[in-house]
């Protein structure tokens, strides 16, 4: 029974951290991207970290070897997840910060609206000015 519950808690997890990839990919800006991201990454790796947990538990910790039993493991497994928690909200901040406007910097649409020069609109050069004879 512990088996099935680390199965589908695992399955969970990946489920959640594929959702924050497609996010990644198909969100529109930098700020929701990085929202997407964080927040399913950080439910998918608890998911996957309580079914490691469950696994840990049920097996009495000989999956890692080493001192330390299933206490020892369970440990771990949520400091890293606690470390990853702390990671990824630094992280988010740091990576969103330099895209932030400036307080009270209006923003400038990317180019002017209506159609820009191009090869199709690209005026002909004028010739130069002559002056008429007297």
């Amino acid at each position: 029974m512990a088996d099935v519950l680390a199965v589908l808690l695992l399955a969970a997890g990946c489920f959640f951290v594929v959702a924050g990839t497609l996010g990644l990919l198909r969100f529109a800006d930098l700020p929701t991207r990085l929202h997407g991201v964080a927040k399913a990454d950080n439910l998918g790796l608890g998911f996957i970290t309580a079914g490691l947990v469950v696994h840990a538990l049920a097996h009495g910790g000989g999956i890692a070897g080493g001192g330390g039993g299933a206490g020892g493991i369970v440990a771990k497994l949520v400091l890293v997840w606690l470390f990853a928690l702390l990671g990824t909200a630094a992280n988010s901040h740091l990576l969103a910060a330099p895209a932030r406007p400036e307080p009270g910097a209006e923003e400038k649409p990317e180019r002017e609206p209506g159609p820009g020069p191009g090869p199709e609109t690209t005026p002909e050069p004028e010739a130069p000015a002559t002056r008429e004879a007297p």
